[in-house]
């Protein structure tokens, strides 16, 4: 198995660097579409004088630091989707992803669960690390130790990501017991119709009429979801390893990461959008 490989070579064994010129398409793509989203429903008009953000990042930082990220703001929501649509393109990849890196660092100092920031983070580090990132759209196949180190560290990060996701859910006894899915399915029912924005929301409807009614019948349903989730991330990691399995856990992973998204689009963009695209970093060479 090619992982086992680089690793026992210390990272000398050579790679395709067309695997990660293709994540670094991805990636590009992916935050593009984030920060695109940004600009809507009030991520504009964030830091403007007299709200809660401005009083919250003046309480945390002082006024002085409070009005410097102010007035940048908007300035770097600007640059960094312009970095990141560059970064897709191909254009000055590496200067264009360290703006991008900053463009979603920024966002650490205002959001209140930053867990998406901190994935962006870790994979852009990964390309960060790349020796060949490509340019344009262009893919270049071959072999190369250039990527084998970021490639190798794309791979130990999500596998990361499942297990440890796993192993929360495992501690739960709410999510096990499929109560925690089958409650919030169930609020989400009762109050759509009173939520500012509903369609941050895309659970289809046959959803809501046939299990979101909090029966003991619809706890068991969840039971079992919960379960398959848990198996899921469990066994991804190693069957996206294994050249046989791969094709199956990629349909598993993306049947997965789709259910994932319907319950939080626009938050789960990210997170959805980045760990598929990290499908490619776990092909052979």
């Amino acid at each position: 198995m090619w992982f086992f490989d680089a690793l026992a070579s210390g990272f000398q064994q050579p790679t395709d660097p067309g695997h990660l010129q293709w994540f670094r398409i991805i990636f590009g793509t992916v935050l593009t579409a984030r920060f695109a989203l940004a600009f809507g429903q009030g991520g504009w008009d964030r830091l403007v004088p007299g709200s809660l953000s401005t009083h919250l990042a003046e309480q945390r930082f002082g006024a002085t630091w409070a009005r410097l990220l102010i007035t940048v703001y908007r300035p770097a929501l600007i640059v960094r989707t312009g970095a990141a649509l560059a970064l897709a393109l191909g254009l000055a990849p590496r200067l264009a992803l360290l703006a991008v890196l900053a463009g979603a660092a920024m966002e650490l100092l205002y959001l209140k669960s930053p867990n998406a920031v901190r994935y962006t983070l870790l994979t852009g580090t990964c390309l960060l690390l790349a020796g060949d990132l490509g340019h344009g759209l262009a893919i270049e196949h071959g072999l190369s130790t250039a990527n084998t180190w970021a490639q190798c560290l794309l791979v130990l990060i999500t596998t990361d990501i499942y297990w440890n996701s796993a192993w929360q859910k495992l501690r739960s006894p709410q999510f096990r017991s499929g109560l925690y899915l089958a409650q919030w399915v169930h609020t989400y029912s009762q109050v759509r119709d009173r939520l500012p924005y509903p369609r941050q929301f895309a659970i289809p409807g046959f959803v809501h009429h046939h299990a979101g009614n909090l029966t003991a019948r619809d706890v068991r349903l969840w039971r079992l979801v919960a379960g398959t989730v848990i198996a899921g991330e469990i066994a991804l990691p190693p069957a996206l390893l294994i050249e046989q399995t791969m094709p199956y856990a990629v349909a598993a992973g993306i049947a997965m990461h789709a259910a994932f998204t319907c319950l939080k689009p626009r938050q789960l963009i990210t997170f959805s959008g980045l760990t598929l695209g990290t499908y490619i970093a776990f092909a052979a060479a």
